[in-house]
């Protein structure tokens, strides 16, 4: 149940991210975020490999949010928080991204992820989402990325239309995750050596939606 909590906006910046997730315990020297400006095969070539997660920011509207892609996945293996706080959805899509790659990652167990990971992966999307909005760490973490985009910064009460999912490769599917939704959607066959491809699969779905929309950005999570 989505609550009155507003956090600012964060960017789809990746030096913004990889300063966000260095702080939650992600070492930045084997993993960070880099952009993928070009969907064209000869161009995703040369991002870093592995991509264990990618993210989409686009902006919400009534074609958007059509008939939805996919089939909701229930599977229990796969770490999803619902999203009840305003504004979260980047954090959102970090959370999704990270805690869906802990053996790959392997998390500073000195730094609040480690913790909020272990804390909340037996409970349900809905408690996690709660968890969240009340992790005070968490929000001061998130808050002060948010301040040092390159876009201004708008007011925490100002209605932003863009929104953030991740993806990930999970038992040889790609699955969205968003915590708008109430599971996560299976999007069809994939590897782990192919996510970053299928990735940009779903998202031209997306954009065929609204075609007329400019306003789509990916990012990888990729071997540094």
């Amino acid at each position: 149940m989505a609550t009155s909590t507003r956090w600012l906006p964060l960017e789809s910046n990746p030096d913004v991210m990889n300063k966000y997730i260095a702080q939650l315990g992600i070492n930045n020297q084997d993993w960070q975020f880099c952009d993928v400006y070009s969907f064209d095969d000869e161009v995703l070539q040369f991002i870093p490999r592995p991509v264990v997660a990618t993210l989409l920011l686009y902006r919400i509207s009534d074609k958007s949010d059509g008939d939805q892609m996919g089939n909701e996945c229930g599977d229990a293996g796969v770490y999803f928080i619902k999203q009840t706080i305003g504004n979260a959805c980047g954090t959102i899509g970090l959370i999704h991204a990270l805690c869906n790659n802990v053996d790959k990652l392997h998390f500073d167990a000195d730094k609040h992820l480690n913790k909020f990971f272990n804390d909340t992966k037996g409970l349900t999307p809905e408690e996690r989402g709660e968890k969240l909005e009340n992790d005070p760490a968490f929000g001061e973490a998130h808050e002060e990325v948010a301040c040092e985009g390159q876009s201004k910064v708008p007011s925490r009460d100002e209605k932003i239309d863009l929104h953030f999912v991740a993806f990930i490769h999970h038992n040889g599917k790609i699955l969205e995750l968003d915590g708008r939704k109430g599971a996560p959607i299976d999007h069809g066959p994939s590897s782990e050596e192919t996510l970053l491809e299928d990735s940009i699969k779903v998202v031209k779905k997306f954009m065929e939606r609204n075609p007329s929309d400019i306003n789509f950005t990916v990012v990888a999570l990729a071997k540094a």
